[in-house]
C-alpha cells in the first residue's frame, strides 16, 4: 500500500526526527523561524520545508509581524496521534505498576536481610 504524501498525514509528517524536534520547541511556546534556526542548529531553508508541511498538516500555525512569521503549536493537530495511542496506554501503566511492584519487593527484601 502507498504512502500518502507527508503534506497529508500526520503520522507521515512527524515520522521526521527534525520535525518531531520542531513541534518539542513549539510545545514552549510561538517561536520565529530564526529562533527555531538557533535552538535547532538547522539551516534556515531546511526549517522553512518542515514548517511548510507541518503547517499543510496542521501541525502548526503562523502568525507573520512585519517581515517576520512566528510559529505556533496546534494541538489539536495532534489529536489522531493521541487517539491511536491512547488504547496502549493501559498496557503501559500495566507493565509500570508490575515494575513497581517487583521494586517494592526487591525492597523490602532488602530491608528483611538488613
Amino acid at each position: 500500500m502507498a504512502r500518502l504524501p507527508t503534506t497529508f498525514d500526520v503520522f507521515n509528517a512527524i515520522a521526521e526526527p527534525q520535525r518531531r524536534e520542531i513541534l518539542t520547541l513549539l510545545a514552549q511556546g510561538e517561536r520565529s523561524v530564526n529562533d527555531i534556526v538557533d535552538a535547532l542548529g538547522l539551516k534556515q531553508p531546511q526549517v522553512s520545508k518542515h514548517l511548510r508541511v507541518l503547517r499543510e498538516v496542521g501541525l502548526v500555525s503562523v502568525r507573520e509581524a512585519g517581515q517576520q512569521r512566528f510559529y505556533k503549536l496546534n494541538s489539536m493537530g495532534l489529536k489522531p496521534v493521541h487517539d491511536w495511542v491512547k488504547p496502549f496506554e493501559r498496557l503501559w501503566n500495566e507493565r509500570f505498576d508490575r515494575l513497581a511492584d517487583y521494586l517494592n519487593e526487591l525492597q523490602n527484601k532488602g530491608e528483611k536481610n538488613e
